[in-house]
């Protein structure tokens, strides 16, 4: 038995591989996804699952970015079109197009909404001093959905506030 080939293989602090899949430690991890060609990202924790598009049952007089419900395992969930609600692009369903269902736990409750977007990109691992704040010179996206700015790879991601995604802005009927 060689001790010293067995010590080479003792993963570093912080770097565990188990089945060639690499664990990192420390830092928070984010989900991104594309819309109309951009970047942004959701706490991981938050996603409960990721689905692909289905054509939702539509709600009476609903805001136009609220594409309807389904049901999941037993659970009503909004379905929302983030590229309507921020305004970016058109709002087209491809085989790329999916739903991510994001659940928000807050001391009071606790709320399941679809999210639909281009296409998942990646599972990000940041540290939160990596994390700038959003420049307040307005744009698309309400500075109350980002959280801040992550730049990775050459590109920038917005990471949206899960919380604020979940509110539903009254809404008004057109008469």
């Amino acid at each position: 038995m060689n001790i010293q080939a067995m010590a080479q293989d003792i993963p570093v602090e912080g770097e565990h591989v188990i089945e060639g899949v690499d664990f990192i430690t420390s830092g928070d991890q984010y989900l991104t996804f594309l819309l109309a060609q951009e970047q942004y990202a959701v706490d991981i924790l938050c996603v409960e699952e990721i689905r692909s598009w289905e054509q939702p049952t539509k709600i009476p007089n609903a805001p136009a970015y609220i594409k309807g419900v389904i049901n999941m395992r037993g659970i009503i969930v909004p379905i929302v079109d983030l590229r309507l609600k921020f305004s970016i692009g058109e709002a087209s369903y491809l085989e790329t197009t999916v739903v991510i269902v994001l659940t928000y736990q807050s001391e009071e409750s606790s709320r399941t909404i679809g999210f639909v977007v281009d296409a998942v990109s990646d599972v990000l691992n940041v540290d939160s001093v990596d994390i700038k704040p959003a420049p307040a010179f307005g744009g698309c996206v309400g500075q109350q959905y980002i959280d801040g700015l992550i730049n990775s790879e050459n590109k920038v991601v917005t990471i949206l506030n899960v919380a604020h995604l979940q509110e539903v802005e009254k809404h008004r009927l057109h008469s």
